[in-house]
């Protein structure tokens, strides 16, 4: 099937690299070589996270992801000689855990503060690029948020809270940590908004809340349509903010277009030239301007009919 949300075809396929080292290994593989994942032809190679599983150390293989340029022309090479030898050479390397710390700064609700709402991205970025689309325009929107609250001499009634999230990409330990934190401390967290899928044109938003919500903020579609965001769909909403989820907790994960995130996706090319300052600032206002519904109509229940 043609999948139209890029997204969705590489959480198809992507298991191919997570998994492959753990699964080929049990049968005797030397190594495991798999093709980025993206629809980009070029010699840029797309890391990402891997396991082993429970596969013991001594069964560990190599593992690697090769551009998709180099992919073709090995699997050409493979057509024509079957018995083809391989060799690869490499000098990654794991090393020890260091402190890292979330980034956490808020705007307190008039009325009742004690609600949190949270808005936010990641710090982390794999080391090929910069991390740019991944995650440094979710970091740049969900600080915007605040700047636009504030420009616009908005008082919201919840407490607005933007979160820094460290270690996305590997283990969301920033997350876990700052769920754990909440729990702790008995702080009520009302809903979030996460983005994390680049700074290209909004489209809308993937909510995750129960049925009663997940309806609410789809009549606001006839609010948000005019500026583009058409998508309202149920579905999930964002590694960092879904330590969060419960019964009553509205969570939402910026969409914005996908058609060319998968071409800078965990490279050396995700850099601060590919990102489109109008795009940005957009998917800037998009976002701010759903935190406001949520603010002000969420629990007062305000069902816009069609």
């Amino acid at each position: 099937d043609t999948l139209l949300n890029t997204f969705s075809a590489y959480g198809g396929c992507v298991d191919q690299r997570v998994q492959g080292a753990a699964i080929c290994g049990k049968f005797g593989a030397k190594g495991v070589i798999v093709r980025s994942m993206t629809n980009s032809i070029d010699d840029f190679p797309h890391t990402g996270t891997m396991t082993y599983n429970d596969l013991p150390r001594a069964q560990y293989i190599p593992a690697a992801a090769i551009s998709s340029k180099a992919a073709n022309a090995l699997s050409t090479d493979l057509k024509k000689n079957p018995n083809l030898k391989f060799f690869f050479k490499q000098s990654c390397q794991t090393l020890p855990d260091a402190p890292s710390y979330n980034v956490v700064g808020e705007i307190t609700g008039t009325e009742t503060p004690e609600n949190i709402f949270v808005v936010g991205g990641h710090l982390d970025s794999w080391d090929l690029g910069e991390g740019a689309h991944d995650d440094g325009t979710g970091i740049v929107q969900s600080l915007e948020v605040a700047y636009l609250f504030k420009k616009n001499k908005i008082r919201p009634k919840n407490t607005i809270r933007i979160v820094f999230f460290m270690n996305e990409e590997n283990g969301t330990r920033g997350a876990k940590k700052y769920a754990a934190l909440a729990k702790t401390n008995n702080e009520n967290h009302i809903g979030g908004i996460e983005s994390d899928a680049g700074g290209h044109t909004p489209r809308g938003f993937s909510i995750q809340a129960n049925t009663a919500n997940t309806k609410l903020l789809q009549s606001w579609k006839k609010l948000l349509g005019p500026y583009g965001l058409h998508d309202l769909d149920a579905g999930g909403s964002g590694a960092d903010i879904a330590p969060l989820q419960g019964e009553n907790v509205t969570l939402v994960g910026y969409r914005p277009d996908s058609q060319r995130y998968f071409d800078y996706h965990h490279t050396s090319r995700d850099t601060f030239d590919k990102v489109n300052k109008r795009e940005l600032a957009l998917g800037s206002a998009s976002i701010a301007s759903l935190v406001y519904l949520m603010d002000k109509y969420l629990y007062n229940n305000t069902l816009l009919k069609p």
